[in-house]
């Protein structure tokens, strides 16, 4: 499966925030556990990381951040929804991409497909509102999350509703209703989704990892930033 799509892709660069942004608007981000501690930023003050992030694409001269894939974070320790320290399975590595920037910024899917599903995910630190792209490559089926939107972008389509790569299917959501994080979008691939509707976890333990690893491959094979 991940060779039809890398064969479908054909090593193109997909701007998953529309035509505005090309790719040297892109930097990449690193958010890891050693990384934030070493840059000592407090995750668990709420708008700490927000303005770090305002400050790094200053810096950088960028307008947009990216990556996460297989990244173990500190980010989760804020919110029981991922466990604590004491639990044998606490969530802490990334199964997605992250792309940072400013609410309100269109989100565009790098396949044509259709609604699989859409959910509101309220827990703290949960996606918020959330939709889910069903995909089909000769005869083949995988899927696509974009969690952290805004509520209006689950009014925009229908389950079941085709949606194309040319117009926008989300626009991001503020920390007000994106699970409380700086605004982004969280990007995951998913081979086999279950019985999920509206939601898959994003985030696995060590323990599950070795599955979600196989089960949500790296999904920079669709959108080819530089790595």
């Amino acid at each position: 499966m991940l060779n039809l799509i890398k064969d479908h892709i054909n090593n193109t660069f997909f701007s998953i925030l529309g035509p505005s942004f090309s790719e040297s608007n892109y930097v990449s981000l690193d958010l890891s556990d050693t990384k934030t501690s070493e840059l000592k930023i407090d995750l668990s003050a709420e708008f700490a990381l927000q303005a770090y992030l305002k400050d790094y694409l200053k810096n950088q001269n960028a307008k947009a951040a990216y990556g996460g894939y297989l990244e173990k974070r500190s980010l989760y320790d804020r919110s029981s929804y991922f466990g604590d320290n004491s639990h044998s399975h606490k969530r802490n590595v990334h199964l997605g991409i992250d792309v940072w920037v400013e609410a309100g910024t269109p989100v565009f899917t790098p396949l044509p497909g259709k609604i699989h599903s859409q959910k509101d995910n309220l827990n703290f630190g949960d996606y918020g509102p959330t939709i889910i792209l069903e995909h089909h490559l000769k005869d083949q089926k995988f899927y696509s999350l974009y969690g952290h939107l805004s509520r209006e972008s689950l009014e925009i389509h229908h389950v079941g509703e085709e949606v194309t790569i040319d117009e926008p299917i989300a626009f991001l959501g503020s920390n007000e209703v994106n699970g409380n994080y700086a605004p982004h979008l969280h990007f995951q691939i998913i081979m086999d989704i279950g019985d999920y509707y509206g939601d898959y976890p994003g985030v696995s333990s060590q323990e599950d990892l070795e599955f979600y690893k196989k089960n949500c491959p790296d999904p920079n094979i669709l959108l080819n930033f530089r790595v």
